[in-house]
């Protein structure tokens, strides 16, 4: 699939300096419609690393692909060493149903690397395996949470990669989070392969959250030029933010069936005892607090108002100083707002 001074993709090849869009073939729906899946490459002239940057593995899932969209507008590539690789939507099906899964509601991120003979989705992650994946040396995934349930901006990496490690300093999101793999999730298939990989959670499903768009079009460039494929800024660097890494998370889950508010926001610190929300009877009989047992930041919010017993309503990350990190977070952003590159 790729070599010193060619890159094949389909029915294309790519020498230094060309750039172009493969339209590769994955099947049809019920009405015979062809599913493919659209690939845009952009070779510069100099060699270096081939990056490829994903979005859409999960139809709903709408900022990545806005994210991946405005990299491909920016006239930042035109300074461009090496490859740059981009998937925009890898799952088609789930984004003209605006949904996550796939049409028999299995879920892509389950099923690589795939299978030729297998089901369209089998077929879809066998196809994305082996005419793309095959030809990067880095990665970066775009996700968001599900619907109703905002993610804080966050990279999230395997345990003792250290290579994934470097790409995610380099991106400069407010929080790493060190993750186990899932079987059959793209990351793995990144792992498998030794392909140090970023898997980045921002805002939530069917919404364009500016703050992650933002962060996630600062972390790509900001990629680039720790891998040397884009110069470095030649204007006044601004202030490196303090990257709050962490170990370990978990979810507080509801203590009662009943009405839900928050009392705490995304980036907030919490220690253990604190009162994160309450869950209310709607007959007015009870109210019972929300606490959480360990210290940390919020990642992840429930905003959905109505919860049964034991649902998931607070991700909480690990963090030996909650204040400090919660600081680190507020920094972050600013320095985010300030300090935004002329991206395009």
């Amino acid at each position: 699939m790729a070599d010193k001074d060619v890159i094949t993709i389909g029915d294309r090849s790519f020498a230094p300096g060309e750039k172009g869009t493969v339209e590769l073939p994955i099947g049809s729906l019920i009405d015979y419609q062809q599913v493919t899946m659209t690939v845009d490459v952009r070779r510069g002239k100099k060699p270096g690393p081939v990056l490829l940057i994903t979005a859409g593995i999960h139809g709903d899932e709408i900022s990545g692909v806005e994210i991946v969209r405005r990299v491909m507008k920016s006239r930042n590539l035109r300074s461009l060493r090496g490859t740059l690789i981009a998937v925009p939507v890898v799952c088609m099906p789930a984004f003209l149903s605006r949904s996550r899964y796939l049409p028999d509601r299995r879920d892509l991120n389950r099923l690589f690397p795939g299978s030729p003979d297998g089901s369209l989705g089998g077929r879809l992650a066998a196809t994305f395996a082996s005419e793309i994946v095959s030809a990067a040396t880095h990665a970066i995934d775009f996700h968001a949470g599900a619907t109703g349930r905002p993610n804080l901006p966050q990279i999230r990496i395997t345990p003792g990669d250290t290579g994934s490690l470097d790409l995610a300093k380099a991106f400069q999101p407010p929080v790493i989070m060190e993750t186990n793999l899932r079987d059959g999730s793209l990351r793995t298939h990144f792992t498998n392969r030794e392909i140090p990989s970023l898997l980045f959670e921002g805002g939530e499903a069917h919404r364009l959250d500016s703050s992650s768009i933002r962060y996630g079009l600062r972390g790509v460039f900001s990629v680039m030029r720790h891998l040397e494929m884009l110069p470095p800024v030649k204007r006044k660097t601004p202030p490196k933010t303090r990257t709050v890494i962490a170990t370990s998370t978990t979810w507080v889950r509801s203590p009662r069936g009943g009405i839900f508010t928050t009392a705490v926001e995304l980036g907030q610190a919490v220690s253990a005892g604190s009162k994160l929300g309450l869950v209310c009877d709607p007959f007015g009989r009870h109210e019972t607090p929300i606490k959480t047992d360990f210290d940390g930041v919020v990642i992840g919010i429930n905003r959905i108002a109505t919860a049964d017993e034991g649902d998931a309503l607070f991700h909480i990350a690990s963090a030996k100083n909650p204040e400090r990190a919660e600081a680190q977070i507020q920094r972050s952003e600013e320095i985010l707002e300030e300090h935004t590159d002329p991206l395009h």
